[in-house]
């Protein structure tokens, strides 16, 4: 059997690492506080301009190079430029990611693990709780970050058809079974309705400068783009497989599972009167203690939607690191389990820092120009080296490769006007919109 995507393991394993954790608060929040679906409807328009024309640029990338995104940006060059392999230093991005974002999945753990057993019925034992394991609990954060990093390591050893695909295939499906049990329940509660009209009544009175920003920058980082994953696994992507519509797969499910999780989330923020927040504080703060209040089918729904949680974190890290794992393969002829082996090293040595910097012994120490390791890596990785790779990706394909065999590759699924439309958004008006998210996100 080759070591190829099918068409719904592609698309399954796309959408896996596009959507995350901050599914679960992020994109509900910015939509109740945007307009409700008129928010909603900036980001699907973004959506098609930025991240998925962005998107399609990668997959061209890897389809027609079928190299890593380094040895992609080398092949396809004009005169196989060596300058433009340096644009593949997206690839660290990942990492970057991962090495936070692992130790978040961890936290994900525990809250699951707790949940069967007592949680807390108030607010301020629960913040307190929070608040003590990520600064002083080091034993216990590393223990849980281990298990996580293991976890999705001992997947990506299986290669792409035995492991990301795979998992993907179980681990999605459960995905959605555990958020469609939760909905089901969250509609017979009166917050039901209210949670609704909150996410999904639209308020044009609210859409604002600052909201359209936020719409533009929601739409390409829920795309994935901008680290090197698309061009990845497209070149592992059967070649029976439409592109064009697998690709509208993923921007439809990534609308589906943020607005179903917002639904859910919202129903018991709402049933209990208490105030949407946003970011760490929902999820791990507020959620417990409303979830609490409903008794034993409260913990068994707390753990259900930790465990969703989890499952989600998995599939989007996996996606993180693969890019690495396959240039240092390919690049260095080494076997996958040694690549694993280097990279896993690196995330593991980051995600320690990342811990450490949250203990108070040890903070002072990781803090450099006024922030920790873990916020220098978060803002570095999400405010300039994503948008930066999107910018270059959109660059090299739009004006560097030959506009011929990217009509050779998209013209039999799109047609040849659609093609042309993305053409142009592609080189005209995507750098446009991700220069002006940069902007916004550095200036503030």
């Amino acid at each position: 059997m080759s070591d190829k995507f099918s068409k719904i393991g592609f698309i399954l394993s796309i959408v896996g690492a596009a959507i995350g954790l901050g599914n679960a608060w992020k994109f509900p929040y910015m939509v109740g506080s945007n307009g409700g679906s008129a928010f909603v409807l900036l980001y699907l328009i973004f959506a098609v301009i930025v991240g998925l024309s962005i998107f399609f640029a990668e997959m061209a990338m890897g389809k027609i190079s079928n190299s890593d995104p380094v040895n992609a940006f080398k092949n396809l060059a004009p005169s196989n430029s060596k300058f433009w392999g340096f644009a593949g230093i997206m690839m660290i991005t990942g990492v970057f990611i991962a090495s936070f974002y692992t130790l978040i999945i961890g936290w994900v753990m525990r809250y699951a693990i707790l949940s069967l057993d007592s949680l807390p019925s108030r607010i301020s034992d629960s913040a307190q709780n929070f608040t003590k394991f990520i600064s002083s609990d080091i034993l216990g954060q590393i223990a849980y970050f281990s298990i996580a990093l293991f976890a999705y390591f001992i997947i990506l050893a299986k290669g792409v058809k035995k492991g990301i695909e795979r998992i993907n295939l179980w681990l999605l499906p459960a995905f959605s079974i555990i958020l469609i049990l939760m909905l089901i329940y969250s509609m017979q509660m009166s917050g039901f309705g209210e949670a609704t009209k909150f996410l999904l009544v639209p308020d044009f009175s609210k859409i604002t400068g600052e909201a359209v920003f936020m719409a533009l920058g929601l739409a390409f980082f829920t795309m994935c783009v901008g680290i090197g994953a698309i061009i990845t696994y497209s070149t592992s992507l059967d070649d029976k497989t439409n592109l064009f519509t697998s690709s509208l797969y993923v921007v439809i499910l990534n609308i589906v599972f943020s607005v179903v999780i917002g639904l859910i989330v919202f129903t018991f923020v709402f049933e209990f009167n208490e105030q949407p927040s946003q970011g760490v504080g929902l999820a791990f703060i507020s959620l417990p203690t409303l979830f609490a209040k409903l008794g034993a089918i409260g913990n068994l729904l707390s753990f259900a939607f930790f465990t969703a949680l989890v499952f989600a974190g998995l599939t989007s890290a996996i996606s993180m690191v693969e890019p690495l794992i396959f240039y240092i393969t390919k690049e260095f002829k080494i076997s996958r389990s040694k690549a694993i082996f280097i990279v896993g090293a690196s995330v593991y040595i980051l995600g320690v820092l990342c811990a450490l910097s949250n203990i108070e012994n040890f903070k002072d120490h990781l803090t450099f120009f006024g922030k920790g390791f873990f916020d220098i890596l978060d803002y570095i990785s999400s405010n300039i080296m994503l948008p930066l790779g999107g910018i270059v990706i959109a660059i090299f394909v739009g004006f560097f490769m030959k506009k011929e065999s990217l009509s050779a590759l998209f013209v039999p699924y799109m047609g040849a006007v659609i093609f042309e439309i993305w053409y142009f958004l592609l080189r005209f008006v995507a750098p446009t919109c991700v220069v002006a998210i940069m902007i916004k996100q550095i200036v503030g």
